[in-house]
């Protein structure tokens, strides 16, 4: 558990942050993506964010498997989703996804969240992305530490990606505290290496009884501002 102060508020070294989902609002930036390419391929009746997060549910399972491209996890999840579908299209129609990053939507709350952590402590990202796309995004804030997927060549499910942040963080695994908004990549590949962990839950979810529990629960990253010492 993070270090606290007298008063019992949390005061790490560096805030680590996962991206999609938690800092840029992913599903609903993309949903429009995703719906062009159910269009071309005879799916205009399918639930787009039913076809999203099967497609979504597809990257994590291979995530847990030998290193990849997260462009090449995209589009071999995106094949297996079409036939989950029985839809006939081309899985390269994926990149009309990637297209769409640079006008991705940050959340309303995350820049100045930002600049106001960073005053006080290091700030570090922790994203399944390939360097060259993690560029396209809005996201323009300088972090310390940046640790994409490419970089440490693994995922956040297994804690590859986690050991990164840990080595290159300056500082010691528990003066790390990590928000994510995944339940099923952010708590389960960093509660078992020991770090402490803010569940970023703005979709409001139920903790799935097979995920690690997180040390704490914030509807956004606005109130992580109140959970640490910033004075």
């Amino acid at each position: 558990m993070v270090f606290r102060n007298k008063a019992g508020q949390l005061v790490p070294k560096l805030m680590s942050f996962d991206v999609f989902g938690t800092l840029i609002s992913v599903r609903d930036s993309s949903y429009a993506a995703f719906r062009s390419i159910l269009n071309d391929t005879g799916g205009s009746h399918i639930d787009v964010k039913a076809f999203w997060e099967y497609w979504e549910e597809r990257n994590i399972t291979h995530y847990w498997e030998p290193y990849r491209r997260y462009r090449d996890i995209c589009e071999l999840s995106l094949a297996e989703t079409f036939r989950h579908y029985e839809l006939k299209g081309d899985p390269r129609l994926i990149v009309r996804y990637f297209e769409g990053f640079a006008k991705f939507r940050l959340y309303p709350d995350v820049l100045t969240t930002l600049d106001r952590l960073s005053r006080c402590y290091r700030l570090a990202v922790v994203s399944n992305i390939d360097d060259d796309l993690f560029a396209l995004t809005p996201l323009q804030h300088e972090f310390d530490v940046v640790c994409t997927a490419e970089r440490a060549r693994g995922y956040k499910p297994d804690g590859t990606l986690f050991k990164y942040l840990v080595a290159h963080a300056g500082c010691g695994l528990e003066q790390i505290l990590h928000s994510g908004q995944s339940q099923f990549t952010d708590l389960v590949g960093a509660k078992p290496l020991g770090l402490t962990v803010v569940w970023i839950n703005r979709r409001s979810l139920m903790l799935h009884d097979r995920v690690p529990k997180p040390d704490f629960v914030l509807n956004d990253v606005a109130s992580l501002v109140s959970l640490v010492e910033t004075s």
